[in-house]
């Protein structure tokens, strides 16, 4: 894999609601057909490409593939997060769930708030409320332009 594969992958995912579903899909697997030594990777996009178009149910064992081969760093990461999400589309909350309170409690990078805010998403589907809406302000908290310590607070009481 390549500089030149990810800005050619880039370039599919850009075309992703100008073009129909199919071929979207059909390309991102023409696409991965060029790597030769990254099957997880391969796995992962067509995984997302499937979730992207709302075929969560063939995403889903893509992901835990990908995942099984050994993917790693940033797409690892996000595979985990979208692994969870997808679960939770698929009706699986409490595992989605167990997926996102792993990545928290385990790892930390720049998709922190991602980890919270689909953890929030899967807590309210199972009617944990305050717990969900505390991690969906924290995550928010952070990026406003003030309020930050205020609602952190707020978040933390409830």
């Amino acid at each position: 894999m390549d500089e030149n594969w990810e800005t050619q992958l880039q370039s599919i995912w850009q075309k992703l609601g100008t073009i129909t579903n199919e071929v979207f899909i059909q390309q991102i697997k023409d696409h991965v057909l060029l790597l030769s030594d990254s099957q997880g990777i391969a796995e992962f996009e067509v995984a997302c490409a499937f979730d992207s178009t709302g075929h969560e149910e063939e995403a889903e064992p893509l992901y835990r593939t990908a995942l099984d081969l050994g993917l790693s760093g940033l797409r690892r990461r996000r595979a985990r997060i979208q692994l969870a999400s997808t679960l939770r589309n698929n009706g699986k909350i409490e595992e989605s769930i167990d997926i996102l309170r792993e990545e928290k409690e385990n790892y930390s990078d720049e998709l922190n708030d991602a980890v919270d805010s689909f953890l929030a998403l899967s807590l309210s589907s199972a009617g944990e409320y305050r717990e969900a809406l505390s991690l969906a302000l924290k995550a928010i908290s952070k990026h406003l332009p003030r309020y930050n310590n205020s609602l952190n607070r707020y978040a933390e009481n409830l």
